[in-house]
């Protein structure tokens, strides 16, 4: 026991990422390491080994962090378990896993709150989560509020997850668009929320009062697919309405619709930019 606790503490001063933080509980801490060295021990010929295993996982972990955007800040389990007269009778073994953890996904924070219960018997082990609670800093992004409360009814932690992950990368995605499109054309281009807005106007240089707003919607469908919506409302002088007898104007969100079936979204931007604010069109 004396040799297990010194590897223990040997293992506490070389990772420094495993130390208790400030006001964190020493002594919880060591039974914690305590309880994890003499779990799986036998699974280690030595301290080495177990060093090594350690640096392995947390390479995968900077490699997910890196590929998803996820970061994990502060993570704690606690295990029950669960043992009535009935249950021992059928060699059945119940254990309730409550887990917390916070993190962010880029520029979004999350907390999560859930439950695993695990079942095992002499043929499988089976598992479900049995509670899931959610809680999202406030954003300015709604679309999210609604999918939460769909991930935590069907206590889908892949769904959230892999939802977020995309849902953010569309988020950076069309904030860089719409910044590109800004720097290019500064002056038919305007932001009014800046770069991280959902709509783009778009001003005639020659010709006042011509404006064309693309609205860029990112939704979250029911099965938590991302799903990026684009659509163009017009605003032109009556006088023009009037004069426009080919009705180039009332079909022009329907026309930009198959544009970017087309072209796709940044190609399908620029033309519309050019084709309002060049001096040949105009």
């Amino acid at each position: 026991m004396d040799a297990e606790q010194a590897e223990v503490r040997a293992l506490q001063s070389e990772g420094p990422d495993l130390r208790p933080t400030p006001g964190e509980d020493t002594a919880q801490v060591q039974k914690s390491f305590q309880e994890i060295y003499q779990s799986d021990s036998e699974g280690w010929e030595s301290l080495k080994d177990l060093r090594s295993n350690l640096g392995h996982l947390e390479s995968e972990l900077l490699f997910l962090s890196t590929l998803t955007g996820i970061n994990i800040r502060n993570y704690s389990k606690k295990t029950e378990n669960l043992m009535s007269t009935e249950v021992a009778e059928k060699n059945i073994k119940k254990v309730l896993q409550s887990h917390r953890l916070s993190g962010n996904c880029h520029m979004i924070t999350f907390q999560l709150e859930f439950q695993i219960l695990e079942i095992q018997n002499k043929e499988n082990l089976s598992s479900v989560i049995t509670d899931l609670n959610i809680i999202m800093e406030p954003t300015s992004y709604s679309e999210l509020s609604e999918f939460v409360s769909r991930a935590e009814e069907r206590r889908d932690l892949f769904m959230f997850f892999r939802s977020l992950h995309f849902f953010v990368e569309w988020c950076e995605y069309r904030k860089r668009t719409f910044k590109h499109f800004k720097e290019k054309y500064p002056a038919a281009v305007h932001l009014s929320e800046g770069a991280s807005s959902s709509y783009m106007k778009i001003q005639s240089t020659s010709k006042p009062g011509f404006e064309l707003v693309i609205v860029w919607r990112i939704q979250i469908d029911e099965e938590g697919k991302i799903l990026p919506k684009l659509d163009l409302l017009t605003n032109v002088p009556q006088q023009a309405l009037k004069l426009d007898k080919k009705g180039v104007i009332e079909t022009a969100p329907l026309s930009f619709r198959s544009l970017l079936g087309v072209l796709g979204i940044e190609a399908a931007l620029e033309s519309l930019i050019k084709s309002l604010c060049t001096e040949k069109n105009d």
